[in-house]
């Protein structure tokens, strides 16, 4: 069943009815050779130097149309910026057959229809650097109204569009009528191109690993599950690439890092979608405290490229990403802001220090998770500026290298920014028999109920008994990370397409 159309939807079918009728082509196959950029034309353009202009092709959407009878003056939008096209019936139709004139221009042309126009650049009596138009191209027509927005007289939007339900289902139209918003995501490109820069420079190689995997191994989080047909197998979306990565460690690589698309059938908010992006890295012969500093070194980097300072603006805060970051252990946090002393309780004892705190616990919780609760609630949201929370215990860390001085504690350290976690890092577990027992744990903790417990990964256990280097990881939270150095408060303002429940189209 065809969506019911609306009057202007309608209107829109009719003129291109007519543009077809009169021989127009509205949606041409051939190369359309554009030759300059609106943003290039406007900065280098001047009345002494026009000759370099004199024989432009520019393309793009319509986004104000201006009749004043025998001449319309039309803004179009690339991908740079918007220009003004000077557009003058007896310049495109010399002769005396206006048909196409009436055709096209005066009838045929709407908001958001695709045109190509070739010219000479110049400027008008008020001052607008404009292309006087001598070919005019339909390139596509648009059928369905862009939304409106108010723009000034340059073209710049000052009243956008900010409905999320439109923003998020209809992203195509969103970044045609907010630019700020395609700004937001050509700095995560930039975010990412930083990042990837700063790797290879220091050696990193840029790897890739299986997105179905037939365990869900790496992180503790709850999976999609699917089904192979030609194996006749269940397989499982990646929760984390962390195995494959210290496998190619395992195989002889020095440092490996991946941009990992990840997806965990768990809860939405503001900070949390189920597909999403992580940074991991495994580099050999390094432990968590060189990790500390290399991050530090990385967050500063990425700073200083987008912003020119380390000083980010975050909501009605400053972050400030300057190395070194403060440095605090995780009993430490918990004993500063609740005056508890939880480093040597059992899982009795958090449990009633929740009950306490007025935290609510589940059975299948374990005494790592209890510990993770108890920071969650009452330390976590504390830390603004960036802080390693460091030295987590055993039970949390199922993938984690024993602490070499502090018994029953791992070596471990979550960032965290704006009360939030933005890394999580290791020095990473090498011990075959070790690993097999912090499995074996996690699989009790299934057993108990805990969706979210480690599977027992028997291949990446043969792949340690082959004998892996000292080595230390990290993930970083790439659309968490954009929130931050971007100024955005919700994780679906740094997706292009965030998950949503599917439209009800009427079918």
């Amino acid at each position: 069943m065809n969506p019911i159309l609306s009057e202007q939807e309608l209107i829109r079918r009719e003129k291109l009815t007519e543009l077809e009728a009169a021989g127009i082509d509205p949606y041409p196959a051939a190369l359309y050779p554009v030759s300059h950029y609106s943003a290039d034309i406007k900065a280098g353009f001047s009345p002494d130097d026009a000759a370099q202009f004199a024989n432009v092709c520019v393309a793009g959407r319509i986004m104000s149309i201006n009749d004043k009878g025998k001449v319309f003056f039309i803004k179009i939008q690339d991908s740079r910026g918007i220009i003004q096209l000077y557009v003058r019936r007896d310049d495109l139709y010399p002769g005396e057959d206006k048909q196409e004139w009436d055709v096209l221009i005066k009838r045929g042309l709407d908001l958001g229809d695709f045109i190509g126009c070739k010219g000479y650049v110049f400027v008008t009596k008020t001052g607008e650097t404009s292309i006087h138009a001598q070919n005019l191209t339909l390139l596509a027509k648009s059928l369905k109204p862009l939304p409106v927005v108010k723009r000034d007289e340059d073209g710049h939007v000052y009243d956008e569009v900010t409905d999320p339900e439109f923003k998020y289902r209809q992203r195509y139209a969103d970044l045609v009528v907010n630019p700020d918003v395609k700004k937001i995501f050509l700095q995560r490109t930039k975010l990412v191109n930083t990042i990837r820069q700063f790797l290879n420079e220091r050696g990193a190689i840029e790897v890739d690993t299986p997105v179905l995997q037939p365990i869900p191994g790496g992180a503790t989080a709850r999976p999609f599950g699917t089904h192979h047909n030609a194996l006749d197998v269940p397989m499982f979306m990646r929760i984390a690439n962390e195995l494959y990565l210290k496998r190619l460690i395992v195989g002889g690589f020095d440092w490996v890092y991946e941009f990992s698309r990840n997806f965990r059938n768990e809860g939405m908010d503001r900070t949390h979608n189920p597909e999403f992006t992580v940074l991991e890295w495994y580099t050999a012969y390094k432990d968590y405290y060189w990790m500390m500093e290399v991050t530090e070194q990385l967050f500063e980097t990425i700073a200083l490229a987008l912003h020119g300072t380390t000083a980010v603006k975050l909501g009605d805060k400053i972050i400030d990403y300057k190395a070194p970051f403060k440095r605090v252990t995780i009993f430490d946090a918990v004993k500063e802001h609740t005056g508890i002393d939880i480093s040597h309780m059992n899982e009795d004892e958090l449990r009633a220090v929740c009950g306490q705190l007025h935290i609510d616990v589940h059975a299948s919780m374990g005494k790592g998770k209890l510990i993770d609760a108890i920071f969650g609630a009452t330390s976590e949201h504390k830390y603004i500026q960036p802080t390693f929370i460091m030295d987590y215990p055993i039970e949390m860390s199922p993938l984690t290298k024993k602490h070499r001085s502090k018994p029953g504690l791992v070596e471990r350290f979550e960032l965290m920014v704006n009360g939030k976690e933005l890394a999580n890092a290791y020095t990473e577990l090498n011990d075959p028999i070790d690993q097999r027992q912090r499995f074996e744990d996690q699989l009790r903790l299934m057993e108990r109920g805990d969706d979210e417990a480690m599977f027992i990964d028997q291949d990446f256990l043969r792949a340690l008994s082959y004998g892996m280097p000292p080595t230390s990881g990290i993930g970083i939270g790439i659309d968490r990370l954009c929130m931050f150095m971007l100024d955005q408060v919700s994780i679906q303002d740094v997706l292009l397409f965030p998950m949503m429940r599917p439209e009800n189209f009427g079918e």
